[in-house]
């Protein structure tokens, strides 16, 4: 009978001790386990626009200190039969563009609009790249070629990088919230090519550093660069290509995944992101990489996505998530119509979600990408894409799949 308890308490000891071994085991997996954001698209964001308004291609985005998402379209790149309201005399009642520049809250509520031709600037032929600086200044540039190529608006992102001819867009234009003009730097049809100083050639985007009111030009789909001006007087400060080079504006050729990596920029240069910690990210979108250098000009380090996609290009633009230190990537890819998610320290691809298409959670086109201060995503698409998408922050999870696949909310 002792004996019989013995065998019994030594069984059961046994049992525990190996459960305790499959717990310490089963949290150092979990431990073990890349882990990176998780998110899901909100289909009902952003509510409809009013008097029967469209956004044409949809080529930037920004969120300012309210959380208030912005977003620049294109008008006139929208089909006839979609402007039957604008026709004179009216063929229908939808529809017509909206203006270009326009102003959502949280909830997604257009709360304002204005933007296009006025006094005292010049209005891009081909609008391209918006940003809210840290004084709620708006940030804009341009991609047009000018009128000789087609209506303004007209182009496609494919056409407009592959037309060859003059160079309408040569400024970025500086406002105020509100719309009130406050500075340009360059002139239409000016450009002197990729170490003019004194005008930008088809710049896409713009970043305004908070710590030193320098303001970070990708330039861009004519310029193979990066140059920085002083962000309220228009002052040049520096400029730089790929590698820290002095840019050239040599025709590589078509991109080749298989050569050696190419040692300028190739068109378009379409992003410029300043981190926490002081590193610049450079979207070198045909050559399907990123980029990394000091403020100065001073190259760091590189990293190819989808290294094999031809055509426009894996690396379009990019946001950082919004925990303190930045610990991640989000990479808009528009050829592959994926938003991508990069550890930002080690450049690693993790996971990837999204799908070509034109429900909500896919994409057509996906051109630019931002995070609010919850950590949401907002992306637009450019070509027929021709929308705003919101994508909802659920925390850190385990990455079990390397492509997600459309983020569809979960059933409740």
């Amino acid at each position: 009978m002792n004996r019989n308890l013995r065998t019994g308490a030594l069984f059961l000891a046994a049992i525990a001790i190996l459960g305790t071994a499959s717990t310490m085991l089963s949290r150092k997996a979990d431990a073990a386990a890349v882990m990176a954001p998780r998110f899901e698209v909100d289909p009902l964001w952003p509510k409809p626009l009013p008097n029967h308004w469209l956004m044409g291609q949809t080529i930037g985005v920004s969120v300012d200190s309210q959380d208030h998402v912005w977003v620049i379209h294109r008008g006139g790149s929208l089909e006839p039969g979609e402007q039957h309201a604008a026709a004179s005399p009216q063929v229908a009642q939808c529809c017509k563009a909206a203006p270009p520049i326009l102003e959502f809250d949280k909830a997604g509520n257009l709360i304002a609009s204005w933007g296009g031709p006025g006094q005292g600037y010049d209005w891009p032929d081909s609008n391209h790249g918006i940003f809210v600086d840290y004084k709620n200044n708006v940030w804009i540039g341009g991609n047009g070629r000018g009128p000789q190529n087609g209506k303004p608006g007209e182009l496609n992102e494919e056409q407009v990088a592959g037309v060859k001819g003059r160079f309408a867009d040569n400024m970025v234009l500086k406002f105020t919230a509100e719309g009130k003009f406050l500075m340009q730097l360059g002139k239409p049809y000016q450009s002197k090519g990729s170490n003019d100083i004194a005008n930008l050639r088809l710049p896409a985007k713009i970043y305004v550093d908070p710590k030193t009111d320098e303001a970070y030009v990708a330039d861009g789909y004519g310029n193979h660069r990066v140059i920085v001006f002083d962000a309220n007087t228009g002052k040049y400060k520096r400029h730089w290509g790929a590698y820290g080079h002095k840019p050239e504006d040599v025709d590589l050729g078509p991109y080749n995944p298989s050569a050696p990596p190419p040692q300028q920029f190739r068109n378009p240069v379409h992003c410029a992101n300043l981190s926490v910690d002081n590193l610049l990210y450079v979207c070198d979108r045909v050559n399907d990489r990123l980029q990394v250098f000091h403020p100065d000009g001073t190259y760091v380090k590189e990293q190819f996505f989808e290294k094999e996609t031809l055509g426009s290009g894996s690396a379009w633009d990019i946001a950082f998530s919004k925990d303190p230190q930045q610990k991640y990537i989000y990479l808009a890819d528009g050829e592959n119509d994926r938003v991508h998610i990069i550890d930002r320290q080690s450049l690693e691809l993790l996971t990837t979600f999204g799908e070509g298409g034109r429900q909500p959670g896919e994409f057509y086109g996906v051109h630019s990408i931002e995070t609010d201060s919850k950590g949401n995503i907002y992306t637009t698409e450019t070509y027929r894409g021709q929308r705003v998408q919101k994508f909802v922050y659920k925390g850190l999870a385990p990455v079990t799949k390397k492509d997600q696949g459309v983020v569809w909310p979960t059933s409740k």
